[in-house]
């Protein structure tokens, strides 16, 4: 799953994308919504996927995430991004996704 995060309070933040790799068998479709124990309801109030891309060839399944709700923000955008990365996210360069 991967999630661009960005804050519309603190005017010095330029964004970041983190993600989180694990094994399903369940294929999420767009519209679904996403639920994680790295998710923080002071700061969004869900994520919905917009995006599912698939690679037969590597046996990968891409989900994109879209915030429901940018504008919560109870919490600042590095406290979220420390509790999502103590959930096992991690945060990633637009290279590493290239990649």
């Amino acid at each position: 799953m991967i999630i661009f995060l960005t804050s519309s309070k603190e005017k010095n933040n330029c964004g970041q994308i983190v993600m989180k790799t694990f094994e399903s068998m369940i294929r999420p479709v767009k519209g679904d919504i996403i639920d994680d124990p790295g998710f923080d309801s002071r700061f969004h109030n869900g994520y919905e996927v917009v995006k599912v891309t698939i690679n037969y060839t590597t046996n990968e399944c891409y989900v994109s995430l879209h915030p429901l709700a940018i504008e919560l923000e109870d919490i600042s955008i590095n406290d979220y991004i420390d509790k999502l990365m103590a959930n096992k996210w991690s945060i990633v360069s637009k290279e590493e996704l290239l990649a």
